[in-house]
């Protein structure tokens, strides 16, 4: 028997048989549907099987399924380049897929772009002001803006949009029932989500992690079961750790973790080690099991680099010039 599933502005229903199918199909036919031996999602109302002819009893659903369960959108992408990437997501009619404000890249002309309040999670219809103010604030305390962007596509067949990384690093994707549905992630490495992936906070309970372990006391947790794209700076690896393990990281290459994995600090060697080494007077201690995802080159080191280098705080302006300003007037940078 064929499983149909339908969709209504972005939202999922099914899997569903034919009975429960034109039961919801006459309950809403102002939406898209697919099956087993369709090409693409169709309108409700061009599907003669979901749209009996009058005088025909519509079969009534089982009670045990009378509701279907909403899930996020589930969307295909493609990463593309090296250094630099960005994430092209398809979407089917209907589908919606959410990213942080300024992260479009490009989009198809049917596909439509909306600025809502909040990280966009509630389905249509669902939730009051006060959840929208909710989630707005957890966004606010992880330093986001208040407000996220919805990308549905409203035409016909597939649809593209593509979302830019903001710095040179890689693209994740993760689909989250692979972390049992939550990932643990730094407050800027959300990048864009399906539809109905709720962008919360993970509150470090522990003083002198939230004041020494590199990502405050407030980090960001993606909740759902959509698939999330996640960004980190320079290379990104992914460890697998095993029950008891334990993985000293500097406290700024951490990206994300599972939620079964303890993010604890220690202190980096002795004294001497700690003033001189030139890690921080704490390493982050990650103790398995469950994944976490590392970068070689987080952005406050590279922010700190260049802001090292600049010429307001003695940095050369030329390539290695031993004559420092006297170069620049030698060799023609005369920029003052």
């Amino acid at each position: 028997m064929s499983q149909w599933y339908l969709s209504y502005d972005g939202n999922q229903l099914g899997p569903m048989d034919l009975s429960q199918a034109v039961a919801q199909a006459q309950n809403n036919p102002n939406g898209f549907a697919w099956r087993d031996g369709l090409a693409e999602w169709q309108p409700i109302t061009s599907i003669a099987e979901l749209n009996p002819a009058p005088g025909v009893a519509v079969p009534t659903p089982p009670p045990a399924a009378a509701s279907a369960q909403t899930r996020a959108d589930e969307i295909d992408y493609k990463v593309f380049g090296a250094e630099m990437q960005f994430v092209e997501v398809e979407l089917d009619p209907g589908e919606s897929a959410v990213a942080e404000a300024g992260a479009m890249m490009y989009k198809d002309a049917s596909i439509d772009m909306q600025t809502v309040f909040g990280d966009g999670s509630a389905q249509s219809g669902e939730g009051g002001f006060m959840d929208k103010l909710l989630g707005a604030g957890k966004r606010l305390l992880t330093g986001e803006s208040l407000f996220m962007t919805v990308f549905t596509h409203t035409g016909q067949g597939k649809a593209h949009v593509a979302f830019g990384a903001p710095y040179p690093g890689n693209i994740i994707p993760v689909p989250l029932p692979s972390v049992d549905g939550c990932l643990i992630c730094q407050k800027d490495s959300f990048l864009c989500a399906a539809k109905g992936v709720s962008v919360g906070i993970h509150f470090q309970k522990k003083i002198l992690t939230g004041l020494f372990g590199g990502e405050g006391f407030i980090m960001q947790k993606l909740e759902g079961d959509g698939m999330v794209f996640v960004h980190a700076g320079g290379t990104v690896i992914e460890r697998q750790l095993k029950p008891g393990e334990v993985l000293d990281v500097d406290t700024g290459c951490i990206v994300g973790l599972e939620q079964t994995v303890n993010f604890d600090i220690r202190q980096a060697g002795n004294i001497k080690t700690a003033l001189f080494g030139g890690e921080g007077l704490f390493f982050a201690t990650l103790h398995g099991p469950g994944k976490v995802w590392l970068q070689s080159l987080p952005f406050s080191r590279l922010a700190g680099r260049m802001l090292q280098a600049a010429p307001q705080r003695g940095g050369s302006r030329g390539e290695g010039s031993i004559l420092g300003s006297l170069g620049g007037l030698l060799d023609g940078d005369n920029n003052f």
